[in-house]
């Protein structure tokens, strides 16, 4: 028996992965259990989670894998320093002394954090370390169901790689080509995030979705200033725009000027139709140079399978665009994209690459076990928790709470959902999610308002059954991690008349555009999460009983947390985040609370909980 644990951690989304004779047991990012988003700290307690699950003490693991190599970003950073200089000189000082105190000597740093976990632990040479791209790809090839595949990685920057192609076969995978920093489709995306007013590396997805709201007014203009584009999907950034190469900002005065306005305060400044075009532009962008990309590479290496890795992977519309395009029979996207994930890259390609081992390719579906990694609970230990809390609970039967909450559902009701294990990677699976009628007009602006505290023109996800997606959805393929986007079917749309059509923003949102209006986006579209027996069954279950009453198979999903806070890990965060909001109903594997029923004592002040971000 081998055992690898993976490790990502110092930069954004620190994580741990256990896997086993190349099975993946376990994964979980750190912000789940510290209850801080997005924590880059050393994932002490997902460290201590993996391994309890694989019932391994550290000593007794054989490898431990960091996802990146510390001395190729320090090499990137002083030679971009050098580059730039005199300019840049305040970002430099200002993160020497941390390269130099932790993350250049980062073995003998992460040794001093093993520790903790185990006295007995003593070998500093188990630690190994991948590459940033070489993990994030490895995280998408081996876990997928493909015997071969291209592997496009797109993110803002590892050590020096910015956007990689691999290729993928059987239990090898190589690196093809390279684009460096600083050009950098993800750093392109965030250079947009920040300027319309939301955070870096949390508010891109916000970007996203506030884009359908506007026109791609400026696209012509940025492929004019800001990106030199070539035919097959390489490309270059004009520097003089950007200040994220050696700044404290990810734009200068030179890019406020070029598109008219300054960069929006978020706590001053209200989103305007300028803002929303210009998310509009950045993402058609996206899309355009993604597309030309991955044409490109399925033209020269004459492989039909796509795998996708890296932070700008999430960007669940362009990879709906490739989906609609046609250009690969399959895609397969990790669902822990990001660099949470690269822990488990990280574990993987020491597993295939260093260790050469076979690898078993079930082609029908993935290893990732729904992505379904984290942590779980028995009934029994819920029931000690609530009995210590002192609420109002009911214990049913797997098929009366299935009955029970399909027709909450289905009379308005907003349930807070917690099954099983918890996911790894930013998305609610129905495992740890919120869950609503999509038929309801009301569902989408309370679920925002009154529920997630969050922003009004934020769109929520359809969940469907399998077998039913291309009755409701234009796409007839697995998606099972809400990582594509597609257009309801034409026959649920209500088409707009001229006076709703010239509708602005915000406003256009309060108009019914479908048989499923709370899932249905602005421009029609919709981030769609299949639901498989297999590896849900009962949440599989519960949207067929909703079907079932309301002829309708499909769930709003949203995940189990509000506005800044980490989607929700123990019983005791579900019930705090439960009393804290608007929601109705609290389903605990098999315990279900009203919140009618609960005492006023327990009552939680949420609103000002989080960090907004």
């Amino acid at each position: 028996m081998t055992s690898i644990l993976g490790i990502s951690a110092f930069y954004h989304d620190s994580a741990a992965a256990i896997i086993v004779d190349g099975k993946i047991l376990a994964a979980a990012q750190e912000e789940r259990f510290s209850r801080k988003k997005h924590d880059q700290r050393y994932p002490f307690n997902a460290v201590n989670y993996v391994l309890k699950e694989s019932k391994l003490k550290l000593d007794e693991v054989d490898h431990i894998v960091f996802f990146e190599k510390p001395f190729l970003k320090f090499e990137r950073l002083l030679e971009t320093y050098v580059a730039f200089a005199p300019k840049g000189f305040s970002s430099f000082c200002k993160a020497m002394p941390i390269w130099l105190r932790e993350k250049l000597f980062q073995k003998k740093y992460l040794f001093d954090q093993l520790k903790q976990h185990d006295n007995n632990f003593k070998d500093i040479e188990k630690i190994a370390f991948s590459e940033h791209h070489y993990s994030h790809a490895a995280s998408a090839f081996f876990p997928s169901p493909f015997k071969e595949s291209i592997i496009l990685t797109l993110d803002g920057v590892g050590e020096w790689a910015t956007t990689t192609v691999a290729v993928g076969k059987e239990n090898n995978l190589e690196i093809k080509k390279e684009l460096h920093f600083p050009h950098s489709l993800g750093l392109l995306y965030s250079a947009f995030t920040y300027y319309t007013g939301f955070k870096v590396n949390s508010g891109e997805y916000k970007l996203m979705g506030l884009a359908p709201y506007g026109e791609p007014k400026y696209k012509d203009l940025i492929f004019q200033e800001l990106v030199d584009l070539k035919d097959d999907g390489t490309f270059r950034l004009n520097m003089k725009y950007f200040n994220y190469a050696t700044g404290l900002t990810m734009t200068n005065k030179h890019f406020s000027n070029l598109f008219g306005m300054p960069v929006r305060n978020s706590d001053n400044d209200l989103l305007t139709e300028f803002h929303m075009d210009i998310a509009a532009s950045i993402q058609a962008v996206t899309e355009e140079i993604v597309l030309k990309l991955t044409s490109s590479t399925a033209e020269e290496y004459k492989i039909k399978n796509l795998c996708l890795a890296g932070g700008v992977a999430l960007n669940c519309v362009a990879n709906g665009k490739i989906l609609k395009n046609k250009t690969f029979n399959n895609i397969w996207v990790q669902p822990a994209a990001g660099d949470a994930g690269g822990s488990l890259g990280a574990a993987l390609a020491f597993w295939y690459n260093e260790l050469n081992q076979p690898r078993k390719i079930t082609t029908d579906k993935d290893t990732m076990n729904g992505s379904y990694l984290g942590p779980k609970f028995k009934n029994e230990d819920v029931e000690k928790i609530l009995e210590s809390i002192r609420c109002n609970y009911k214990k049913l039967s797997n098929e009366d709470l299935i009955k029970t909450v399909a027709k909450e559902i289905a009379e308005q009701k907003t349930v807070g959902w917690f099954q099983g294990r918890m996911e790894f990677g930013p998305r609610a699976l129905g495992a740890r999610s919120i869950l609503a009628d999509p038929r309801s007009e009301k569902t989408q602006k309370e679920l925002n308002l009154k529920v997630k505290f969050r922003e009004s023109f934020r769109p929520f996800a359809p969940s469907v059954l399998r077998e039913d997606v291309s009755d409701w959805f234009e796409i007839d393929a697995d998606s099972p991690y809400m990582l594509f986007v597609a257009e309801v079917k034409k026959s649920k749309q209500i088409i707009m008349n001229k006076e709703d059509n010239n509708l602005f923003g915000i406003d256009k949102l309060n108009i019914k555009r479908s048989s499923i209006p709370a899932v249905t986006h602005v421009d029609y579209s919709a981030r769609i999460q299949t639901v498989h027996e297999e590896t849900n069954p009962k949440y599989y279950q519960l949207i067929k009983e909703f079907k079932k009453i309301t002829n309708c198979p499909v769930l709003v999903n949203t995940s189990f947390n509000v506005r800044g806070e980490p989607i929700v890990c123990s019983v005791e965060d579900a019930f705090n985040c439960f009393m804290g909001t608007n929601l109705d109903i609290l389903v605990i594997e098999n315990f279900i609370l009203f919140k009618n029923d609960q005492d006023k004592s327990l009552v939680k002040d949420y609103k000002n909980k989080f960090e907004l971000d």
